[in-house]
């Protein structure tokens, strides 16, 4: 993380919002924060933030509604939502709105944190800031096209790499099977989902787990897989709630 990267937290319940701000402050994010849809949109005027933090249920204006406004305006901080709901319209209604990412409540101080520098990193790809992606223990380098994790390089075929990378890209996103077709392998919609599944199954082999006990690769039932850093064990992280 550079110095100096802003977040502002957006939630009208302020316990949360407290919580929220001193986990953020540990991580060594400068924090700014505001108790309303009406403040959020006043502070991120006033004020450029990498990332915005963004409640979706609060009293007056919505997080999605600040979310399209923001985006009208031609804000470009990353926003990540945070919602109680986690059905898959409701993904889809962020996402439209501009959302970059969204997190379920309840989650871990940790996740916060995983989930922020994972659109920081998308960010800096897009902007073509740096060729190599770290997640957790696992770096993937586009230029040289290589993949190392815990510091050893992995044997991956030319195809394996390819899925790891579009994966790591949009680390903490849910990325559906037919994407992967469409994005990765260059088939139409409608193609077999059951290349993707074989070749994520070796893949999984390669970084020393199992879709049981997955480590970076974690199946969305019913809707496709999700590349995450381990999270650290419960002992270590707080958890917040609604």
């Amino acid at each position: 993380m550079s110095p100096g990267e802003r977040v502002l937290v957006v939630d009208d319940d302020a316990p949360v919002r407290r919580m929220l701000e001193r986990s953020l402050l540990a991580e060594g994010f400068a924090v700014d924060s505001a108790a309303d849809g009406g403040a959020a949109l006043v502070a991120a005027e006033r004020t450029a933030h990498e990332v915005i933090v963004l409640d979706v249920a609060m009293a007056g204006l919505s997080g999605l509604e600040v979310c399209r406004r923001l985006r009208a305006k031609g804000a470009s901080s990353a926003i990540l939502m945070l919602t109680a709901r986690d059905a898959v319209p409701d993904r889809v209604a962020g996402l439209e709105a501009g959302a970059d990412d969204y997190l379920v409540k309840p989650f871990g101080a940790g996740q916060l944190d995983a989930r922020i520098r994972a659109v920081l990193r998308r960010a800096t790809a897009s902007d073509g800031r740096g060729a190599a992606i770290q997640v957790g223990a696992l770096v993937v380098d586009s230029d040289a096209r290589t993949a190392r994790l815990d510091g050893l390089t992995l044997d991956l075929t030319p195809r394996e790499f390819d899925l790891l990378r579009y994966l790591a890209e949009r680390a903490g996103q849910v990325v559906t099977r037919r994407e992967l077709l469409a994005e990765v392998w260059r088939q139409p919609y409608g193609g077999a989902d059951k290349t993707v599944d074989v070749h994520l199954s070796w893949l999984r082999r390669k970084l020393g787990e199992t879709a049981l006990e997955p480590r970076y690769l974690h199946t969305v039932r019913s809707v496709g897989v999700r590349l995450d850093a381990p999270v650290p064990s419960p002992s270590s992280s707080v958890e917040i709630s609604e």
